[in-house]
């Protein structure tokens, strides 16, 4: 920005962002001329018509490299807030731009970043009224539910005990409902403002606790657990954290969704300068048609699992802006119901 701020410290420049690069533009121009007159001024007696030939081409050439040079630094404004709404957009980082320039470009430093403040003060403001009306709608729920519960407990008539049983039944999905909301408005927030950098990743390491966590069941379904692999750590641009939670959330869906005595296919494997990850289970499967709907915020979709599990609707949703973060992919296959599904997780390697 030294170009950018030295060029608006000149009177006739400092309002327009257009003048400072005409500006740069005419004394590159008028290098090759400045300097071939000097030539001639002064070695006039000795020079040919091939060394003015030669003379003027070289000077243009320079010229023209320095003017390109110094035109591509004034663009540095630009690019400058080119990242700045970047970095807001994709990581929730409220940048700081320069405030005090009064050219085109400095109008639009200001602009921007008075309408990201602007939309991080409304964005705040949302959350907490969206927290603050689904605490206290919880709250109108539970008082409801208690006192269903306490009609339900006296001696009333079975057509009234039925009717206060329904209310506790409503009410405890209306909780849940609340509860799965605010859980999903945390978790997309905490998505999009973690840092990623690039890791090595632990193969190994990670599929030992992903044994560990769900043990209890794949003991409970009898389900046998292969974990494929074909290299045992690798460099991405992850984190490590967010990494886990959605292997959690995909070998837990396969698991949630699989027959007993059945088996769930773990894999990992290098492609190319990409890292493959796949997750197959034998179970419930899904319609072809119905494929990306799978991915949707609170999906149709969701469903209870073969011995009743509970499904929230977001995981896939979630799991799927945390591989987009990674700048990978995340994608679904089924052949149809009950013919089992496989999740891909595409990354590509690092190089360091």
């Amino acid at each position: 920005m030294n170009l950018y701020k030295n060029l608006s410290d000149i009177k006739f420049l400092r309002k327009s962002y257009v003048a400072k690069f005409l500006f740069v533009a005419f004394l590159g121009i008028h290098i090759p001329l400045i300097g071939l007159i000097i030539f001639i001024v002064y070695f006039n007696e000795s020079c040919s018509p091939s060394t003015v030939f030669f003379l003027t081409l070289v000077l243009t050439l320079v010229a023209t490299a320095i003017t390109l040079v110094v035109l591509k630094n004034l663009m540095e404004p630009i690019e400058v807030m080119s990242k700045a709404l970047d970095n807001y957009r994709n990581r929730k980082i409220v940048p700081d731009l320069p405030q005090e320039f009064s050219d085109e470009a400095g109008k639009l430093m200001v602009n921007l970043q008075s309408t990201i403040n602007e939309n991080e003060v409304l964005f705040q403001n949302k959350q907490d009224l969206i927290f603050l009306l689904s605490h206290d709608l919880k709250n109108y729920i539970d008082n409801a539910s208690s006192l269903a519960r306490v009609i339900s407990e006296d001696e009333v008539s079975a057509i009234i005990k039925n009717y206060a049983d329904l209310i506790v039944e409503s009410t405890n999905k209306q909780t849940q409902f609340v509860e799965k909301f605010i859980s999903f408005l945390q978790e997309e927030e905490k998505i999009i403002k973690q840092e990623i950098e690039i890791v090595n990743f632990d193969i190994n390491e990670m599929t030992v606790s992903l044994e560990e966590h769900f043990s209890q069941k794949l003991n409970t379904k009898k389900l046998d657990f292969i974990i494929e692999k074909n290299l045992e750590s690798t460099y991405l641009k992850i984190d490590r954290e967010l990494m886990f939670r959605v292997l959690i959330n995909l070998v837990g869906n396969a698991i949630k969704f699989s027959f007993p005595n059945n088996k769930i296919l773990l894999s990992f494997e290098r492609k190319e300068h990409n890292l493959i990850i796949t997750v197959e289970d034998r179970g419930m499967g899904f319609e072809k048609s119905k494929t990306e709907l799978l991915f949707e915020k609170f999906t149709k979709m969701s469903r209870s699992g073969t011995m009743n599990e509970k499904s929230t609707g977001i995981g896939l949703y979630l799991s799927r802006q945390i591989i987009k973060k990674f700048e990978g992919s995340l994608t679904a296959q089924s052949d149809g119901v009950n013919t089992g599904s496989k999740f891909i997780v595409t990354l590509r390697i690092q190089q360091v």
